[in-house]
């Protein structure tokens, strides 16, 4: 499958405005490109599970449930699976936003839920989904749903992180490791290292837990700076998990020396 942006507007102005003579906003449209591109992979990762599974999605850290709600309608109900889709967001607001949207939503055969509560509240979570999505979950959000993936044993996640905060507690470690390491102390070179100290901890979290993962741009770094995208699959594969736990206590240990 594949997806153009203006037919993502088009969607998106009907479930989230539905009304004539209006438009979407700028950051809007740049939100129909990105979700366009990740959509292409959820479909493509979608297609390649065994059809006697039933699917189950989650849009974790979920915001508007964007990702969720459009790959009920363009994606599960075109592979005609059935399923189920549920979007957390702790944001009350774009809770409410949500639910209405998903009554706009044209998706025969699809459960729709919309959940108010931390992304890294594994207790709303469903048991093992087949692929949890969150698309630019900000700073610590995205080490929430790592941490909540793996506690649910999602078959798949695509994690497009955003920021990494001073706030994030691993960006800490990182600018611990900067100190060790002799990182020098300019603010852009000390931000770059702590990127790459959170993506490569990430990395090996994931891998560690027993998910084979690639790290590689979902839409061109023109459309969004935070362009790099988590594809993990959980194989719980014994040699490579125990590989990613030794790389990720040596990383740790740079952290904590």
């Amino acid at each position: 499958m594949s997806f153009d942006a203006l037919a993502i507007e088009r969607v998106l102005h009907r479930v989230f405005i539905a009304r004539e003579g209006t438009s979407l906003r700028v950051e809007e449209k740049q939100k129909a490109k990105e979700t366009a591109a990740l959509l292409e992979v959820v479909a493509f990762t979608l297609s390649k599970v065994a059809r006697k599974k039933p699917l189950t999605l989650v849009d974790a850290a979920a915001g508007k449930a964007y990702i969720g709600l459009l790959a009920a309608e363009l994606v599960l109900v075109p592979l005609g699976r059935g399923g189920r889709v549920v979007a957390i967001e702790r944001e009350p607001r774009r809770v409410s936003l949500a639910r209405a949207a998903s009554l706009r939503i044209d998706a025969p055969g699809i459960t729709l839920e919309i959940v108010e509560a931390s992304a890294g509240d594994v207790a709303h979570w469903p048991l093992a989904p087949t692929l949890v999505v969150a698309l630019h979950a900000c700073g610590s959000a995205s080490d929430e749903v790592i941490d909540a993936t793996i506690a649910a044993r999602a078959s798949h996640l695509l994690l497009a992180p955003c920021c990494v905060a001073k706030t994030v507690s691993r960006a800490a470690g990182a600018q611990s490791a900067a100190d060790a390491l002799g990182v020098p102390e300019h603010g852009v070179v000390r931000q770059m290292f702590a990127e790459s100290f959170v993506a490569a901890e990430r990395t090996l979290r994931l891998e560690a837990a027993g998910y084979e993962t690639e790290v590689a741009s979902f839409v061109a770094p023109t459309v969004t700076p935070h362009h790099l995208l988590w594809r993990s699959r959980r194989v719980c594969e014994p040699n490579r998990m125990a590989a990613a736990a030794a790389k990720l206590l040596l990383l740790r240990a740079s952290r904590d020396s």
